[in-house]
């Protein structure tokens, strides 16, 4: 849904208890007493018809009594009796409840409803909000609210943990509590019929007490919701997940090598790697984490340094390093002659660099001082191992001092308990990550690089796709719809070829014939070789039956080949229905790869694109990865290099590296594809053979249905919205193409800020600015467009042509409720009109979107933007503490 009304969840001034007990070891009786002794300063108020108090507060015989509206309801009543209590609270105007009662959805409320439906359709029409139902309530120790029939309290903290499983909760409330942890949220989604965890991820992103995001997740229910908040909320913290359960592959049912290779858990991976969120395995593990994250300093980039004093110790940390497809840093030779003058002649003279296990703290700070300064290491693993002639605290205070201001992360490891127990509390007091053993403090630094690369890839600019072909769409679709009107969900393979060179994907030349002589005279027209396959609804893997011979050389060969075919599939498959051959050219390439390339649709995540080692043994290899549509030419990359096959691609020995540029390319129109088709459910190509001179299909196949969704319930992530580009003709004549903002612009974008007026710059940014950060450009340019859109108004053609007049950008709030817009025109271009035409088209598409009020803030010297607004129509105010004036325009008081 969105954020409304939650902060009457997560920041009650009030709560009200219905179905609040006396009785011992009831879950009325646990929520009040969590609820008493949490330390929660507002009005707690239990409701029960049959007690005066509970836990010796003033009881009320119902929610109509309560002296006050409650901000917070917690109901614990029985199935039967929530729908009343749900009225009750509507009618007395409370916006936010948790339900705690499980079985809501098995039990009829009416001939049409379930109790859980009636439940929803009261909280929907009154706005208010619904954690659960079968949930555990939530905990926000900041104002002492323990909301929930946990069996004990947890201390404040900085952490929010957010998880779908009551029973993981309890589980990792012990783990904390043992380890003094403590949380700024703790939240029990239960069922997540309302409050998901896109919501939850939306409200704790933009939380000034949550410093990183924890989630345990058994399924997504709203998969647009969810990439849309964790790809925003990840840009300013992390968010760390494990994932439970996985979905049946259903390799069985599937239709094509793509469909039976997709497994619901790679899936998963794509979609939270899209998202920038970092997936751990263990409890620990994930806590571990989300303390090393959210201390980490900037981070470039991957290689380790290691300080050690002993060499076992070392060796345990490289082994867990290069397990993980880490790299250890090399130590630069004037660190090494460096270090000979301060370290004993027996120090290791390499990374890890061993101190000798006599080192006392001066001696590791030297060590550390020396290697901080070699330019080959970007984070450095500090480690000790107790002796009798050192002492480990003396050794941390050593370490604690020497690394004070440097810029580069560092992480300890102190191994041992009882000894080392003291030195670790140091190191958590100065705010440095330590851990127990050399793999955590590996795990720790690896997550580290992987969530930089996640970083990384959310802000990359990717370069642009080649403009050499336009998608013959409406052809691909009349391709697709005849053989849905024929009753037919699989593309015959000229068929899918067909529909594949529609988007400019090279395919081998395919013909279909009816029989054996017809197979005959096209293979003769063709030209030898070529290759024989056998044609068929009822048949998809033809391989595997004995439905493809290939190298045919003549048209006596054809002509056995054919008819050998025919009697085989006859006796074999009698059922099956043969529609004749396919005859192909026959391509051979010495030294090609044999790929795969094609999509499936996940019941969860929708479309998704798969990459990987192709031929008749793709099945048996299983090397491949997938990525969500839509992609372009920097996610494509990223999608080829997920696989073990990518060593060979790049060349070896005399055999050249294949047209990467043309494999990407590949991926992209194929993303497209998707992106259009809807139709499309199950696609594959094997194999696509890749060489140094492009790529080229062999083989197609391509699933269809009749019951196309819309791309906004279809696709996980929100495709370039293409059908928003327009034509714009201003009064003195001018042509612009007006259209949204995509990554690729950013360099024109930057050629579009240097062109502006320092008035300009002012005028926009409230201050002087030289130039954005890359950082600052991709939020500017890489947009989510379900909530954020920027119109362009782009020269088409000319010597300007592709240079950006204007741009007009919105960020939309995620309850749509306000879209704060910012405008800047090139100076040069002002008075055309151009900025008040950009504006408008802004203001219909907010309207359009159902948007309530459009908004902003405007200097007082920027009168050109004052008039504007006022001819316009919004609304004015004088900020006299920010000395701008606020700008508002309702947008749907005249929509009804």
């Amino acid at each position: 849904m969105s954020t409304i009304n939650l902060d009457h969840l997560f920041k009650p001034k009030s709560v009200a208890v219905i179905g609040a007990s006396n009785r011992p070891h009831s879950v009325g009786h646990v929520l009040m007493k969590n609820l008493l002794a949490g330390g929660f300063d507002g009005p707690i108020m239990p409701v029960n018809p049959r007690s005066q108090s509970i836990g010796g507060v003033l009881a009320y015989p119902d929610v109509n009594s309560l002296p006050v509206v409650p901000e917070l309801a917690v109901i614990c009543v029985p199935p039967k009796a929530i729908i009343p209590v749900m009225e009750c609270l509507a009618e007395k105007g409370c916006l936010a409840a948790i339900v705690l009662t499980a079985g809501l959805g098995s039990e009829q409320f009416d001939d049409k409803r379930t109790i859980k439906q009636a439940m929803l359709d009261i909280a929907a029409e009154k706005k208010m909000r619904l954690l659960g139902p079968n949930c555990l309530g939530l905990m926000v120790p900041g104002i002492g609210l323990n909301a929930s029939f946990s069996h004990q309290n947890i201390g404040s903290g900085k952490i929010a943990f957010v998880s779908q499983s009551g029973a993981l909760c309890t589980a990792v409330l012990d783990w904390a509590s043992a380890r003094d942890i403590g949380f700024s949220h703790f939240i029990s989604l239960g069922e997540c019929d309302d409050v998901d965890f896109g919501d939850v991820i939306d409200y704790l992103g933009s939380d000034p007490d949550t410093r990183a995001i924890m989630l345990y997740i058994e399924s997504i229910h709203e998969r647009r919701s969810f990439i849309s908040a964790a790809r925003a909320a990840s840009r300013n913290k992390p968010i760390l997940c494990i994932k439970s359960g996985r979905f049946a592959e259903g390799a069985a049912a599937a239709a094509s090598h793509t469909g039976a290779l997709a497994g619901a858990d790679d899936v998963f991976d794509a979609a939270i790697k899209r998202a920038g969120v970092l997936r751990v395995y263990t409890v620990s593990e994930m806590f571990s984490a989300a303390e090393t994250l959210s201390r980490m300093r900037p981070f470039r980039g991957d290689k380790l340094g290691i300080v050690t004093n002993g060499g076992g110790i070392g060796v345990l940390a490289v082994d867990a390093l290069i397990e993980r497809q880490g790299r250890l840093a090399h130590l630069d030779d004037a660190t090494v002659t460096a270090l000979d003058k301060v370290l004993p002649a027996t120090w290791s003279h390499a990374n890890p660099v061993d101190i000798i296990g006599d080192a006392p703290g001066e001696r590791y700070a030297k060590a550390i001082e020396t290697v901080l300064t070699d330019s080959n290491i970007d984070s450095l693993l500090v480690m000790h191992a107790p002796t009798a002639i050192t002492d480990p605290v003396e050794v941390a205070r050593g370490v604690i001092d020497q690394i004070k201001g440097t810029k580069k992360n560092i992480l300890t490891n102190w191994v041992g308990e009882a000894t080392v127990a003291e030195a670790r509390n140091m190191f958590y007091a100065a705010g440095i990550p330590t851990y127990r053993t050399p793999e955590n403090a590996v795990a720790a630094f690896q997550h580290m690089v992987n969530y930089r690369k996640l970083q990384d890839l959310l802000m990359e600019t990717p370069p642009s796709v080649p403009r050499d072909y336009t998608p013959q769409i409406d052809k691909a679709r009349n391709i697709i719809h005849s053989a849905i009107h024929a009753g037919r969900d699989m593309l015959t393979e000229p068929e899918a070829k067909a529909v594949l060179e529609c988007y400019g994907i090279n395919t081998v030349k395919t013909i279909a014939a009816s029989d054996v002589e017809e197979a005959v005279r096209t293979a003769d027209d063709i030209g030898y070789p070529v290759a024989l396959k056998i044609l068929s609804d009822d048949i998809s893997h033809k391989s595997d039956v004995g439905g493809v011979v290939l190298n045919l050389e003549s048209s006596e060969e054809v002509r056995a080949a054919a008819s050998k075919m025919q009697r085989t599939i006859e006796q074999k498959f009698p059922n099956a229905r043969l529609r004749g051959f396919t005859i192909q050219e026959m391509i051979t390439r010495a030294g090609a790869r044999e790929l795969i390339v094609g999509m499936t649709t996940d019941p969860i995540f929708g479309p998704v694109i798969l990459f990987g080692h192709g031929g008749v043994e793709v099945e048996v290899v299983r090397d491949r990865a997938m990525a969500l549509p839509p992609l372009n030419m920097k996610l494509a990359r990223e999608l080829v290099e997920g696989t073990r096959i990518y060593k060979l691609l790049k060349g070896y020995r005399d055999v050249p590296p294949v047209n990467l540029e043309d494999l990407y390319m590949t991926l992209v129109r194929l993303s497209q594809l998707v992106v259009h088709l809807g139709e499309v459910v199950e696609l594959d190509m094997n194999p696509l053979l890749a060489d140094q001179h492009g790529v080229i299909a062999l083989d197609a196949r391509i699933k269809v249905t009749p019951k196309v969704v819309s791309d906004d319930k279809r696709l996980a992530i929100h495709p370039y919205p293409r059908h928003l580009k327009q034509e714009l003709v201003m009064d003195d004549g001018t042509t612009y193409l007006l259209r949204p903002i995509k990554p690729e612009d950013e360099p024109a974008h930057y050629e579009f800020m240097s062109k502006l007026t320092p008035e300009d710059i002012h005028f926009r940014f409230f201050g002087s600015v030289r130039e954005l950060p890359h950082s600052e450009m991709a939020r500017q340019t890489q947009l989510d467009y379900d909530r954020d859109m920027a119109f362009l108004a782009v020269v088409p053609d000319g010597p300007e042509q592709g240079q950006i007049h204007g741009i007009v950008q919105v960020v939309i709030d995620p309850n749509n409720e306000h879209a704060e817009y910012a405008i800047m025109v090139r100076s040069d271009i002002k008075g055309r009109g151009l900025g008040r035409v950009l504006m408008e088209q802004m203001i219909a598409y907010c309207r359009r979107k159902g948007t309530e009020t459009f908004i902003g803030q405007v200097l007082p010297s920027n009168r050109r933007m004052l008039t504007l607004c006022e001819k316009l129509g919004f609304s004015r105010k004088y900020i006299a503490d920010e000395d701008v004036f606020e700008v508002t325009l309702p947008l749907q008081r005249d929509a009804h």
